[in-house]
């Protein structure tokens, strides 16, 4: 159920994000990058539940896109700093209709859709720890 219930949700994604050129791991990067810009390759992976060797190629091609710069610290050169660009903070304008077509399509109250979340998560935590 979670397997299919993943793939229908990207397909609901899918149309939504087509226009603004994104992909459903690039929209999911910069809505952390909206919520927080400025974070480390590290934080990000931990946040997304992403290995670096998934996330540093996503990261690569967003930068060629001009939606993020990648930047070495300067205190500690083993941690690359992610900042979005301008193009990259406009979208944010443009996917802000995104969020409530998907609350809409998922056809669940605020309250359980937050419940599932928090459950689906937990069952990761869980699962990784195993």
């Amino acid at each position: 159920a979670l397997y299919s219930a993943t793939h229908a949700m990207q397909r609901v994604y899918q149309p939504l994000l087509a226009p603004l050129g994104l992909t459903y791991p690039q929209y999911l990067v910069l809505t952390c990058l909206w919520d927080q810009d400025g974070r480390t390759v590290g934080d990000l992976g931990r946040t997304l539940a992403l290995e670096s060797n998934t996330l540093t190629p996503l990261l690569k091609r967003m930068e060629s896109q001009g939606l993020l710069t990648r930047t070495r610290k300067v205190e500690d050169e083993r941690q690359v700093q992610i900042t979005l660009t301008a193009r990259g903070r406009a979208l944010q304008v443009e996917a802000d209709p995104i969020s409530r077509c998907i609350f809409e399509a998922c056809g669940l109250p605020l309250a359980d859709l937050t419940a599932l979340r928090d459950q689906i998560t937990g069952l990761r935590d869980h699962l990784v720890k195993s």
